[in-house]
């Protein structure tokens, strides 16, 4: 018998701003997830953390027995009025809270929270080949909508971008 999973998912504070930073850091190394080469700071990335609101665009953590052990964004898309109700969504997860389906308990819940803000269209950005992202996207119904060979440049290899869209 399998223990079910007790975690709870709140709005980011700013005091966690730290450990979001380090679990976006230690997924650099892997140039899989993300187009940073170096590790970001604390600093670089306050002004990001101001952009997110809990009743616009949310910057949530998970927590597990009171770890932060994933976090999950909305950004704004293309920053025009026009496209208020699409988002772009991310998930980070710290490497030991990997593979106990927190990326698809966070996008159950970003999915189901669309209504409440006034979101009808998550786009997922993902490389070509970070196909565990890409699989998740695809569990939950995001469909391919735009392909970009070679647009990134990773320790001299070019990859792709894979613009992942679902219409909530």
């Amino acid at each position: 018998m399998t223990r079910q999973l007790q975690y709870e998912i709140m709005d980011a504070q700013l005091s966690e701003l730290e450990r979001i930073v380090d679990i976006y850091n230690a997924t650099i190394a892997s140039r899989m997830v993300t187009a940073d080469l170096e590790p970001a700071t604390v600093a670089s990335k306050r002004a990001w953390f101001d952009d997110h609101s809990a009743d616009f665009r949310p910057l949530w953590v998970l927590r597990i027995e009171g770890e932060i052990a994933a976090w999950f964004s909305f950004q704004s898309f293309y920053g025009r009025p026009a496209y208020l109700a699409t988002a772009e969504i991310s998930i980070y997860i710290a490497e030991p809270f990997r593979k106990l389906g927190l990326g698809s308990i966070l996008i159950q819940k970003a999915i189901d929270e669309c209504p409440r803000l006034g979101l009808h269209t998550l786009l997922g950005f993902v490389f070509g080949h970070n196909e565990p992202s890409l699989a998740l996207l695809r569990k939950f119904g995001f469909e391919t909508w735009g392909h970009l060979p070679k647009v990134a440049v990773l320790d001299g290899i070019e990859r792709d971008l894979v613009i992942s869209g679902r219409r909530v």
